[in-house]
C-alpha cells in the first residue's frame, strides 16, 4: 500500500477536483482499491464525494430532514469520520479508534473514502504541543505525532493506495500527514503566489523534518528500545517523496488551431519547472527529473466543475442526465484525457513497483 498526500499551502489550486478524480482514474482505468483520507478542515473532499443530504446526516444529524437513514447509506450501519478516530488522543488517550471508511458503494467515483471533519482545525493544536515534545525526545509525543500511521496500519492489505487530501497551510495537521505519508503531490495554479509556495515548502518540510530526526535520536538516548518498541521511524519517507506538480486553472486562447495559455499566464507558466527544480528537487523521489515530476497541465474547466460539483460525480463519469449538454461534452472528453495522463505518469512515477 502506497500513501499520497496533495499539498500546497496556496489555496485554490484545484486541488479536492484533482484528489477525487484522479482516485476515480486509479479506481476505474487502473483497478486500484483507493481511499480517500479528507483531512482538510474544509471537508471539500467529503463535499464532492457525498451528498448533500449525507453530508448534513453526518455533522447535524439533529437537524437533518427527510431521507431514512437506509436511504442514505443502505447497508452502512455506523458512518464515522476521522474526528472519530483522533477524539481519543484529544481526550488523553495514547492511541487513535479505528475508522470504518465509507464504502465505494455509496458514492460515483468508486472508491472508499474517510469523510473530513471541521474539527480538525481545532485538533491541530494539540498536535503542535506533541510536535513539541517529539523534538524534546519524548516518546508520547513522538507517538502522537505519528498518529495517521498507526490509523492507516490496519489498512495495509486493503488498499493498493491512499490518498490524503490537505487543506493549504503549514500547519501541526498536515505535518503530521506528511510524517505519515510516503510521497506528496504539489497542485499548482499559474501564478505568482504558487511559485512563492514552493520555496516556503521545502524550507518548512526540511525544518522540521529536521528537529524530527533530532527528537529520535534524543529519545535512543534517553529512552533506549522506545523507538524500536513503538516502530517509530528514523527517518521520514517523504523526505525523498515528492512525486510530482499540476499546474491549474489557467485561461487559454487558441493560436493556429491550437490552445496555448495567454501571455500572462505563459510567462509564469515557463518559469515553474525551474523554480521546482530549485526548489523540491533535493525532494523529489530519487531518480526523477523535473520532466518526470510535471505530471500534467489543466486548463481551466469553466461550468464543469460545478456541474460535477452539483451532481457528486467525476468530471469523466458526467452524462446528460446530470446536466452535460453542448460543447461541454468536448470540454469532458478534453479533460478525460489530461487526468488520464497524469494519472499514467503519478501512477509510473510512484505506484507502478
Amino acid at each position: 500500500m502506497k500513501s499520497i498526500a496533495f499539498f500546497n499551502n496556496k489555496g485554490g489550486v484545484g486541488k479536492t477536483t484533482l484528489v477525487c478524480n484522479l482516485a476515480h482514474y486509479l479506481a476505474s482505468v487502473e483497478e486500484k482499491r483507493v481511499l480517500i483520507v479528507d483531512l482538510d478542515p474544509q471537508c471539500n473532499s467529503t463535499q464532492l464525494l457525498l451528498t448533500p443530504e449525507q453530508c448534513a446526516h453526518l455533522y447535524w444529524p439533529e437537524e437533518a430532514l427527510g431521507d431514512e437513514i437506509s436511504d442514505l447509506w443502505g447497508d452502512v450501519t455506523n458512518v464515522e469520520t476521522i474526528y472519530d478516530a483522533v477524539r481519543p488522543l484529544e481526550e488523553g488517550e495514547g492511541s487513535t479508534s479505528p475508522v470504518t471508511p465509507v464504502p465505494a458503494a455509496m458514492n460515483r467515483f468508486a472508491v472508499d473514502i474517510i469523510p473530513g471533519h471541521p474539527r480538525m482545525s481545532v485538533f491541530e493544536d494539540k498536535l503542535g504541543q506533541w510536535f513539541l515534545s517529539a523534538t524534546s525526545g519524548d516518546i508520547d509525543g513522538l507517538r502522537k505525532t505519528l498518529w495517521l500511521n498507526k490509523l492507516i496500519e490496519p489498512l495495509e492489505t486493503e488498499y493498493d493506495v491512499i490518498l490524503f487530501d490537505l487543506g493549504p497551510s503549514l500547519g501541526a495537521l498536515n505535518r503530521s500527514v506528511l510524517a505519515a505519508s510516503d510521497y506528496f503531490v504539489t497542485p499548482m495554479g499559474a501564478d505568482i503566489f504558487s511559485i512563492v509556495a514552493l520555496r516556503n515548502i521545502a524550507e518548512w518540510l526540511g525544518h522540521w523534518s529536521r528537529l524530527y530526526m533530532q527528537g529520535v535520536q534524543l529519545c535512543q538516548t534517553n529512552n533506549p528500545g522506545a523507538v524500536e518498541r513503538y516502530s517509530v521511524p528514523e527517518q521520514l519517507r517523504v523526505d525523498k517523496g515528492f512525486a510530482g506538480f499540476t499546474v491549474q486553472q489557467y485561461s487559454t486562447v487558441t493560436i493556429r488551431g491550437e490552445r496555448r495559455a495567454t501571455v500572462a499566464y505563459d510567462q509564469i507558466l515557463n518559469q515553474i519547472p525551474s523554480q521546482v527544480e530549485r526548489h523540491l528537487h533535493d525532494l523529489a523521489i530519487p531518480g526523477l527529473d523535473v520532466e518526470a515530476l510535471k505530471l500534467g497541465d489543466v486548463p481551466n474547466l469553466r461550468s464543469l466543475v460545478p456541474l460535477a460539483q452539483s451532481a457528486n460525480t467525476p468530471l469523466a463519469a458526467l452524462t446528460s442526465r446530470d446536466g452535460l449538454a453542448g460543447g461541454q461534452y468536448s470540454q469532458q472528453r478534453s479533460y478525460t484525457e489530461l487526468i488520464n495522463n497524469v494519472g499514467a505518469r503519478l501512477t509510473q512515477n510512484c505506484l507502478s513497483s
